[in-house]
């Protein structure tokens, strides 16, 4: 596929098995240029997306790109 969706895909998971899923997208997003969409409510995952959205009652409150 070209775009993946991933609705807390760490939400449920132990730290290290979060973190094994978050390390698999970064590859994927890197080697073969797949872009992922995915909603979080963890901060410190949002802080390693090259671009974040922040939604507050439905409507776009900040978007920020990575430095």
């Amino acid at each position: 596929p070209e775009i993946l969706l991933a609705d807390e895909p760490t939400g449920n998971l132990d730290a290290r098995t979060g973190r094994g899923i978050i390390d698999l997208m970064a590859k994927l997003n890197e080697q073969e240029r797949l872009t992922i969409i995915m909603v979080t409510h963890d901060q410190a995952i949002a802080s390693e997306a090259h671009r974040t959205v922040k939604l507050r009652e439905g409507r776009i409150e900040a978007l920020t790109d990575a430095a």
